[in-house]
């Protein structure tokens, strides 16, 4: 249904003389609010205002935003800037040019009963650790730590870790991966008490990196047209954003709306776009240098085995941003 309807209005702006400029938009992850601010942009017409016609493409655990780009699937992708970087470094010409969430929801949950307290009681455990590019930021706290990685005498054994909590409600690990706005809640939702959770943020530990931002290939950006794209689609974008954050019960139900696997709750997706508004307050959409120079050194930062080995050189550009947010 919402791609028929995104359809109408694409053919009704080219009655009325003027053919919408298609643009598809990879999620980093299933339909959920943690991308509320795209589906509302299409759902309020903001994209729609802008002459758009969006196509927003759910993510899911076999989808790699940076392989669909680079294959030609998508205009823009929704990434993580570790992921982001170390796909630049190894020739992906990845740019950032937007960067809605300012904050970082990353954070290991751990059970009370396994005696963490600190982060130096992790040696000697087995943590749950996501991977596919979600690695990145927890082996460069590790390493700022000092605590190997490989399950040696005072270090961690990591697990890889599905997306999924199974690993500490079954007691496989003592800790797990979570974001603020989804996993937590699950363990909660499992009959886990707050209570006996211990839970260590990232950007709590000095140790987040940016997460969700908007990435396009560089040579795109070569074309003045596609570039003028980028700077409609990232200012009705943040539109949806701060419409999002605004009415967050109603951008959970248009993300409901859009979710056709029928996966989601109305429960946990108003829950998690309550917490994903925390994330997105105090960004208008352009990247904070300084936000991007700590995760630079976050990922630098690694060791015998940095996520990236050079400072990154023409990784985000602010002239979308500058143009769409006059």
């Amino acid at each position: 249904m919402k791609k028929l309807m995104l359809g109408a209005a694409a053919l009704a702006l080219m009655a009325g003389g003027a053919q919408a400029e298609s643009v598809k938009l990879q999620l980093k992850w299933v339909t959920q609010a943690q991308f509320a601010g795209y589906y509302v942009a299409a759902e309020k017409g903001y994209y729609e205002e802008e002459g758009l016609d969006v196509e927003i493409l759910p993510g899911g655990p076999d989808i790699a935003p940076e392989q669909v780009i680079a294959g030609g699937g998508a205009d823009v992708i929704v990434d993580w800037m570790p992921a982001a970087l170390a796909a630049r470094e190894k020739g992906l010409g990845l740019v950032n040019i937007a960067q809605p969430f300012k904050h970082s929801g990353m954070m290991l949950t751990c059970l009370a009963e396994n005696g963490i307290t600190s982060p130096e009681d992790f040696k000697g455990k087995t943590l749950g650790v996501w991977f596919f590019g979600n690695e990145y930021p927890f082996l460069s706290w590790m390493s700022k730590l000092g605590i190997p990685t490989d399950g040696s005498e005072g270090g961690v054994t990591v697990l890889k870790q599905g997306f999924n909590v199974d690993p500490l409600l079954q007691k496989q690990a003592a800790c797990i991966s979570t974001m603020t706005y989804n996993e937590y809640w699950q363990v909660i939702d499992a009959g886990i008490s707050a209570d006996d959770l211990v839970t260590f943020k990232y950007e709590d530990e000095g140790v987040a990196t940016l997460e969700d931002g908007l990435y396009v290939m560089e040579d795109r950006l070569a074309d003045p047209a596609f570039k003028e794209t980028m700077v409609k689609f990232v200012r009705a974008s943040m539109k949806g954003w701060k419409d999002a954050e605004a009415n967050p019960d109603e951008a959970a139900m248009i993300v409901l709306d859009n979710d056709e696997t029928g996966a989601q709750t109305e429960q946990h997706q108003k829950r998690m776009m309550g917490e994903v508004a925390k994330l997105t307050a105090g960004s208008n959409g352009a990247l904070d240098v300084a936000d991007y120079e700590r995760t630079v050194a976050t990922l630098l930062g690694g060791g015998s085995d940095p996520v990236i080995t050079q400072e990154p050189s023409g990784a985000y550009t602010l002239e979308i941003t500058d143009a769409a947010l006059q």
